[in-house]
């Protein structure tokens, strides 16, 4: 049941340094759980519900449909660190990038009861449970932002290294999504995300940012996000297109999430998403600090740890 890929002997190109470069990444990962708290309050809404409840919602206030507490977090985040644990495993027991290890933390991860689960997620580790493979054959059901809405721990883990990106990217994501959609558009924001953390200035990254995006919607024109067609549902054809519109569009952490979060249906996912691109854009010292202060505490010393760990297993030689 192992699937294990290579590591590669390249080193990380560091141009900010490693202490800047841990507060982007940092920022990238709890800007994913902030974004998550946040838009889970109003998930399954339309924006004029959001409008009549909340006018503009801007503060973790938990409850919606899952009945939060302030600063609890979804699968977006929960299925994340499960990855993440599962590639530190990997490291300790000389099985890097070990697929079995990542659909036993995925199997772990559901019978451990999250607040939620999508329905292809869950389809995928019970035929995983059933048959022991990892991977199901394509299906046009599998379009989800699922595989995408996980894959930051993988980027942290391969910075410097694209095709290993692509390689465990796909490997992950095709435990329980095997659609091309998906597949592009979890390499792709994989891809930005390395550009983020590791430019000089990440910033000034957007231009390069951009150019990514641009090519995903040559190769698969649906993905196409100008002008913004305003849908934000789980498929990851709207997902992309919410999270891409305001995050270009943004000039700070807080707008980008608020503004995708407030758009409703998947908030909780465009909202982690969004969060993640502009956290690794502005870092962890730009995030809001009443966000901050919301989040459940055990989420935020969880996903700082991994951040850490996940950084030390891409730097080594």
């Amino acid at each position: 049941m192992h699937d294990v890929l290579e590591r590669q002997p390249d080193r990380v190109p560091v141009a900010m340094g490693r202490v800047r470069l841990f507060d982007h990444a940092l920022g990238a990962y709890l800007g994913l759980a902030l974004g998550d708290a946040l838009g889970a309050t109003v998930e399954f809404m339309t924006p004029r519900e959001i409008a009549h409840h909340h006018g503009v919602h801007r503060d973790i206030t938990g409850g919606g449909w899952l009945h939060l507490k302030a600063g609890q977090v979804t699968d977006d985040t929960t299925m994340s660190l499960a990855l993440g644990d599962a590639l530190l495993l990997g490291q300790r027991e000389g099985r890097p990038f070990d697929r079995g290890l990542m659909a036993d933390a995925f199997v772990a991860w559901w019978r451990g009861k999250p607040v939620d689960c999508g329905n292809t997620c869950r389809r995928g580790i019970v035929r995983y449970l059933s048959d022991g493979t990892l991977e199901g054959p394509p299906n046009d059901g599998d379009a989800g932002n699922g595989a995408l809405m996980r894959n930051l721990p993988v980027v942290l883990a391969t910075l410097g290294r694209p095709e290993v990106l692509r390689s465990v990217s796909m490997a992950q994501a095709r435990i329980t999504h095997h659609h091309p959609l998906s597949d592009a558009a979890t390499v792709v924001f994989g891809q930005m995300l390395h550009v983020l953390l590791t430019h000089a200035e990440p910033q000034h990254a957007l231009p390069a940012c951009k150019s990514i995006a641009q090519e995903l919607v040559k190769q698969h024109p649906r993905f196409g996000y100008e002008p913004y067609p305003g849908r934000a549902t789980a498929y990851v054809v709207d997902t992309v297109q919410t999270v891409l519109h305001h995050f270009f569009a943004a000039t700070d952490f807080e707008s980008a999430v608020v503004g995708a979060v407030n758009q409703g249906d998947d908030a909780d996912t465009t909202g982690a998403l969004v969060g993640m691109l502009a956290g690794a854009r502005f870092g962890a010292q730009a995030l809001p600090k009443r966000w901050l202060n919301k989040l459940d505490r055990s989420v935020r010393m969880a996903v700082t740890e991994q951040t850490s760990a996940l950084l030390a297993l891409a730097l080594a030689p």
